[in-house]
């Protein structure tokens, strides 16, 4: 009687060290990266609805694409409330989150401190993050081409400045240099399509209803007689741009 009770104990304190065992194999890994989609998701929101900040510029000198550099950068501060997770996906092999947000609002004060009549519109947007560094190369891809296409939504709306400066000498292309400059705020920019090409490029194409801008600002405007517009950003994985140009 005594072994058979001692039998029983030894089974049930297997199965629980089996049970904590397969508990902590799960680990947090998967909560991280879901948590961090989710924070990604806000942040992308934000920028659709309050909007954000552009700063960039592009520069080409000689006439030689080698020397051709390119900076863009954003940012944004905003409150907002009411922000839903429609779908979180993970996918456990590629450590891999994909969450899927949305947000309906009366109105927003926006980055330009004007008030905006929402009229109760839904923004959605996705965002992926992972945990493992070497599975972020194709998502920093997708940011990097998210802010192309904000910077080329300026470039059409808002406008840009151009500086160039050329000297001849003797006949002869001396020296050359071409430089834009975009600084300007967007907002209500949605995505309408994103992904990435064979060689993991990715891309994202951007939309801004004008029309709907100006009723929910009560002016006009300026579009050339676009009611909307559209561009398409694109954002690489690899710098082997850097590695051309030392050989």
């Amino acid at each position: 009687m005594f072994s058979k009770t001692i039998r029983i104990s030894l089974i049930t304190i297997v199965g629980l060290a089996l049970t904590f065992s397969a508990t902590s194999w799960a680990g947090n890994k998967k909560i991280m990266s879901i948590r961090a989609a989710k924070v990604l998701a806000e942040r992308a929101l934000v920028e659709s609805v309050y909007g954000l900040k552009v700063r960039a510029t592009e520069e080409v000198q000689d006439m030689v694409a080698a020397s051709f550099v390119g900076t863009t950068e954003s940012k944004t501060s905003a409150m907002i409330k009411g922000i839903k997770f429609e779908e979180v996906i993970y996918d456990a092999q590629k450590d891999i989150a994909k969450v899927t947000a949305s947000v309906s609002l009366p109105s927003i004060e926006n980055i330009d401190g004007n008030v905006l009549d929402l009229k109760g519109k839904v923004f959605r947007r996705v965002a992926f993050a992972t945990s493992s560094p070497a599975q972020a190369g194709p998502l920093k891809a997708l940011r990097a081409a998210e802010l192309d296409a904000y910077k080329q939504l300026v470039k059409e709306i808002v406008g840009f400045t151009l500086e160039s400066q050329t000297t001849v000498e003797n006949y002869m292309l001396k020296s050359d240099t071409v430089k834009t400059k975009v600084l300007a705020t967007m907002y209500q920019a949605q995505v309408t399509e994103f992904g990435w090409d064979d060689a993991g490029d990715a891309f994202v194409k951007m939309a801004l209803n004008v029309s709907e801008i100006s009723d929910m600002l009560g002016e006009p405007v300026v579009s050339d007689g676009q009611e909307i517009v559209e561009v398409e950003g694109m954002g690489a994985q690899q710098d082997d741009f850097s590695q051309a140009k030392t050989q």
